[in-house]
């Protein structure tokens, strides 16, 4: 048995779905073969039409002038040389050589023989041309007597119809000679010149469908040269969305299409220049903030450390602070505090934007990962949990961490107790909700939320948070692969969900992604995220 080869049937199946992409009813290409052809059919049809309409007339009314010519003339010549009163014998030998003549038609004669009886004469004996096949209208107007005035002076005229008989086309004719005497039909049969109609006919069809054709190889030849060049423009746009920048079209010709080319090139170039530079000074922009950052740690971990000692002498018990100054002493501390979790979210934001942020993935339990994230801020007595364990992800359990605690702080500062955590699965994701009792965020703050510094009031610029909290969870979402939404609660309150896949893509890891988890929850003591979307509403 031969084994088909399948790469072969897969080129010819990819190379006929390229045929008809190209050939779709909604392609320029097609549309203009079918506009190339409508107009030429319609214009060969007319044309064929027009034609086979006056060849038609001109070969018909030719044939039949010449027939009733030849026919009058006879009924001149020889019916009327018969007497008044002819016998049959008569009739039929007139008859006989009237049809004798060039056109070759059949002679019907009528009269009335010398005992008074109607008597026929046919040129085709008894069972030849009959009267019976003399159409009775014409019939009527042939032995119908006309008024005589004017030039006419004749009561009785050549009347003619054109019959067809088993698809056979005839001219039938009947007159009286003038001046009295038999009455004469003719029958003619058409079927010659029918034959030529119908050769003529079809030379035109064939003609019609020669055009048609030939329109049809005409658009394809001008839609390719016209769309070759929109092509060739729609890909090279398709590669610049693609951040392909250095995308250039070759430029022939001085016409439309070159002028669009040129229009795009420079177009991509303004792009690429524009694109570089922006992209120069966002890099010199994250490198300042790192920098700054990292800057700002050393002097900070002083600072920090000198602040820890002023706090242990604020909750000691021996009263050796001096009253006068606990508040600034406070103050320091807090400001201290807030700083470092600053530069720790800019450090943060910086590896974000420069995608050095890599995931450290893990299986981790949902239920144990929040109650540690809980416990570990001493929010047990204010966070609600509704989540069964057992229930697992491959995820990176610090970022996890840092999503958290910023959702569940954000809703304890700036919602109302409880909050609510609960966990559901679908399908290959994992949904985690955070909904608080408070007022809820306002409809123009919500498309804000994740911002990066927003405040929801412009009456308090300055909070224990950096403004970051929501903004770092929203990109430890991304990088798993997952999405953060805000939302307003029917019953009251706001809800934040975290739907995460069931198992993260891995990646790269750089070895000292291992830090602290940079987030505004303020472990141990409650302090949640301070963006103001919720607290001023």
């Amino acid at each position: 048995m031969t084994q088909q080869d399948p790469g072969g049937n897969r080129g010819w199946t990819a190379e006929r779905k390229g045929v008809l992409s190209r050939l779709r009813f909604t392609s320029l290409r097609l549309r203009l073969i079918l506009v190339f052809g409508l107009v030429a059919l319609t214009a060969a049809v007319s044309a064929s039409g027009i034609a086979y309409w006056l060849n038609r007339e001109a070969v018909l009314t030719r044939t039949q002038d010449a027939v009733l010519r030849d026919f009058e003339q006879e009924m001149q010549n020889r019916a009327g040389a018969l007497p008044a009163r002819p016998t049959q014998d008569e009739l039929q030998h007139t008859a006989g050589q009237m049809a004798g003549g060039d056109q070759r038609f059949s002679v019907l004669l009528v009269a009335q023989n010398p005992d008074g009886r109607t008597v026929y004469g046919s040129s085709g004996g008894l069972s030849g041309f009959s009267l019976q096949d003399v159409p009775v209208s014409l019939r009527k107007a042939v032995n119908k007597a006309q008024k005589v005035d004017g030039p006419d002076k004749h009561p009785y005229h050549l009347y003619w119809q054109r019959i067809v008989d088993h698809d056979t086309p005839y001219l039938v004719a009947g007159t009286r000679v003038i001046g009295g005497g038999p009455t004469g039909y003719m029958l003619k049969s058409l079927e010659p010149e029918a034959k030529d109609l119908n050769s003529l006919a079809w030379s035109l069809g064939i003609a019609t469908g020669l055009a048609l054709i030939g329109s049809a190889l005409l658009a394809q030849a001008a839609a390719t040269t016209v769309l070759k060049p929109v092509q060739r423009l729609g890909t090279a746009a398709r590669r610049l969305g693609e951040g392909r920048l250095d995308t250039r079209l070759r430029v022939s010709g001085t016409d439309e299409l070159a002028d669009l080319s040129r229009t795009f090139n420079n177009a991509a170039e303004a792009l690429e220049k524009r694109v570089a530079d922006m992209a120069a000074r966002d890099e010199a922009s994250r490198r300042f903030v790192a920098d700054m950052s990292h800057e700002l740690r050393t002097p900070l971990t002083a600072i920090t450390a000198v602040t820890e000692v002023l706090e242990e002498e604020l909750e000691a018990e021996t009263g050796s602070m001096d009253p006068m100054i606990e508040p600034a002493v406070r103050l320091v501390v807090s400001e201290t505090r807030r700083l470092n979790d600053l530069v720790e979210n800019l450090m943060e934001v910086t590896r974000f934007d420069a995608g050095t942020a890599r995931l450290v993935l893990d299986d981790v339990d949902i239920a144990d990962q929040i109650t540690a994230c809980i416990d570990a801020r001493a929010w047990l007595d204010a966070v609600e949990l509704d989540a069964e364990r057992g229930i697992h992800a491959r995820l990176d359990p610090r970022r996890l961490d840092v999503i958290l605690a910023n959702l569940i702080g954000n809703a304890l500062k700036h919602g109302g107790s409880p909050v609510r955590v609960s966990v559901r699965e679908e399908d290959d994701s994992l949904v985690i909700e955070v909904q608080d009792h408070g007022p809820g965020i306002p409809e123009d703050v919500l498309p804000h939320v994740f911002d990066r510094f927003y405040k929801a009031s412009a009456s308090r610029p300055r909070s224990e948070g950096s403004g970051l909290g929501l903004s770092i969870a929203l990109e430890n979402a991304h990088i798993h692969g997952g999405e953060i939404t805000a939302a307003n609660s029917p019953d009251s309150g706001a809800v934040f969900t975290l739907r995460l896949p069931r198992d993260s893509a891995p990646a790269e890891q750089p070895a000292d992604d291992r830090r602290q988890p940079a987030d505004d929850s303020g472990k141990g003591t409650g302090r949640g995220r301070d963006d103001d979307a919720q607290g001023d509403a």
